[in-house]
């Protein structure tokens, strides 16, 4: 019996790359430009012993711990992390109907490529990702791949969506921070939206995909010269997220979802499914309320806002997903928005998801009903997913 003690599916799992993923997949103008992968943004010295993980996955002792071990073994030391070959048995302990995966190192990447001054080599390296994405999710129908979108250049976003679409990827990955050079609600990028929709596949934020400052950070250094000694991560490095950084993971997917709501995306898309992955949800109830306020403050004096059929947050409610952390008060935050939004997710294998998500979702679920709980656990997933999950 599979981890999973219910129907569930999983709105964000990840693949960790090696430092080299991507080379094999790239057209040879796009592969002289790539560096490796940094993949060192974890544990001090965990990417070091990646040859040794290798040999562990190759070793029938180390595997027949495998399920004993499937959450406490995180990063490529999980089963199927790395590996193709081994996810679907990683899917099958875990007990998830499907898993909607992301790269682990490549987001911030992708950002700054495609706010470069060389947009072709930015849809190159999106291209290279898709098809890296694509081949690991070949080996089993349920692995769902996210393929990223650059919103750039209209007329190669428009191209770009169709491809990432042929070629099989199950989620249209764009940033959650604005474009160089216009907003995500520019009239230019509705045939993307328009696609998406067409085809029946949602739109997904990720964390990492954000705007970031011209030194790479989600927020001001500054912020961090408080007099004190430097604080570390929680991985025990100093690259990832601290206390500081998480508070403003939601800033950009905030800042953009109201773009698309106010600026009639969503109204002009009325089936186009908006997925918003680990980047937190408690900011999910005021965001909405506060949506509405700006419609009824400036409804008067700004015509697009009068071409809105629906408030605000009734779009929320309609067509935008989002995934809460296991640290959150889910309960709280479907009882203050609605049961049509929250997703489970298990992060798998990232430290960040815990050694048992579920049991922490639990934890602050007690007071829903179990209607609410199956639409946390599948139906708004499958609402997302729409024929992504046709399998």
């Amino acid at each position: 019996m599979g981890y999973a003690h219910r129907t569930i599916h999983d709105a964000d799992g990840h693949i960790m790359e090696l430092p080299e993923w991507l080379y094999e997949h790239a057209d040879s103008k796009t592969r002289a430009r790539l560096a490796p992968i940094n993949v060192a943004t974890v544990a001090p010295g965990e990417a070091d012993r990646i040859a040794q993980f290798r040999a562990d996955h190759a070793d029938p002792e180390y595997r027949a711990q495998d399920e004993e071990q499937l959450l406490l073994r995180k990063n490529w030391a999980a089963t199927g992390s790395f590996i193709k070959e081994d996810r679907p048995a990683a899917l099958d302990m875990l007990g998830f109907e499907s898993q909607l995966l992301f790269n682990t190192f490549t987001n911030g990447k992708l950002l700054n490529a495609e706010r470069d001054d060389d947009p072709e080599f930015g849809y190159g390296f999106a291209r290279a990702h898709n098809l890296a994405m694509v081949e690991f999710c070949s080996v089993d129908p349920r692995l769902l791949a996210s393929g990223y979108v650059p919103l750039r250049d209209f007329e190669r976003s428009r191209d770009h969506a169709a491809e990432t679409i042929d070629m099989g990827c199950k989620a249209l990955l764009v940033p959650s921070g604005c474009p160089r050079g216009h907003s995500p609600s520019h009239i230019g990028l509705d045939p993307v939206w328009a696609m998406a929709e067409e085809a029946g596949l949602p739109v997904v934020f990720h964390v990492g995909g954000g705007h970031r400052l011209a030194d790479g950070q989600l927020l001001d250094l500054d912020y961090f010269k408080n007099g004190g000694p430097a604080v570390p991560d929680f991985h025990g490095g100093d690259e990832n997220f601290r206390s500081v950084d998480y508070m403003a993971i939601p800033t950009s997917p905030m800042q953009t979802l109201s773009v698309l709501i106010l600026d009639g995306v969503l109204e002009r898309h009325p089936r186009l499914k908006i997925g918003v992955m680990e980047q937190g949800a408690s900011w999910l109830p005021s965001w909405m309320r506060y949506l509405d306020s700006a419609f009824d403050a400036f409804r008067k004096r700004e015509e697009r806002l009068q071409r809105l059929s629906l408030k605000p947050s009734d779009y929320v409610r309609r067509q935008i997903r989002v995934t809460p952390y296991p640290s959150e008060d889910v309960g709280w935050i479907i009882a203050n928005s609605s049961e049509d939004i929250c997703l489970f997710s298990s992060d798998y294998p990232h430290v960040e998801g815990g050694r048992n998500p579920i049991k922490r979702f639990e934890a602050s679920m007690d007071s829903l009903s179990e209607s609410a709980k199956n639409r946390f656990y599948h139906d708004n997933f499958i609402d997302l997913m729409g024929t992504g999950l046709d399998f």
